[in-house]
């Protein structure tokens, strides 16, 4: 689950009771955020506020590559999976980048570059964007994405947070592909 000892059940239902009903079980993300609840309610503002701007298939393919150049598994089964749900195919998002457009795949490119070393990001690269049809405000929600995918990654895998078991149904092929870090809770 986690390095640390999450806050129990009875202490944490303000927390843990919306999380469960909605996916239907406590996903070790939330018990990873429990000893400090006021920071996971502002991650959830803050991403909310960030989709909110977004196109949402830009928003998990920008996600996405970010959390797959920080070797996040929680994080790339989770965007993984949720392309696959909403936008692909299993089959074209373990093609990624390839298939995409030129504008996609930009950003996909932009977005692990500023997990990888933001401070690497030159005028070019913005440029670059420019010229695939992005506006300033678009290549703007590419680098919210991507930095905070950085603190969430970051923080669960500080943590120890496994992905949550149920990772562990998506086909093999995805699952292995998507899996570039720590390992789905129950196969280690």
């Amino acid at each position: 689950m986690t390095f640390i000892e999450p806050v129990p059940a009875d202490e944490a239902a303000d927390l843990y009771d919306p999380e469960q009903e909605r996916a239907g079980y406590v996903p070790n993300y939330v018990r990873a955020f429990s000893h400090r609840p006021d920071v996971y309610r502002a991650w959830r503002g803050l991403v909310a506020a960030i989709q909110g701007a977004s196109d949402p298939r830009r928003y998990e393919l920008a996600t996405l590559a970010a959390a797959k150049q920080l070797r996040s598994s929680y994080c790339s089964l989770a965007h993984g999976k949720m392309l696959v749900d909403r936008f692909y195919s299993a089959e074209q998002v373990l093609q990624l980048p390839d298939g995409l457009d030129e504008t996609d795949a930009a950003i996909m490119a932009f977005a692990e570059k500023i997990a990888d070393d933001s401070s690497s990001v030159t005028q070019e690269d913005v440029q670059r964007l420019r010229k695939v049809g992005l506006s300033d405000a678009e290549i703007t929600d590419v680098v919210l994405a991507a930095a905070a995918r950085s603190f969430f990654a970051k923080t669960l895998d500080g943590l120890g947070a496994l992905p949550d078991a149920v990772y562990g149904e998506l086909p093999a092929e995805l699952r292995d592909e998507l899996t570039v870090g720590r390992p789905i809770e129950g196969a280690a």
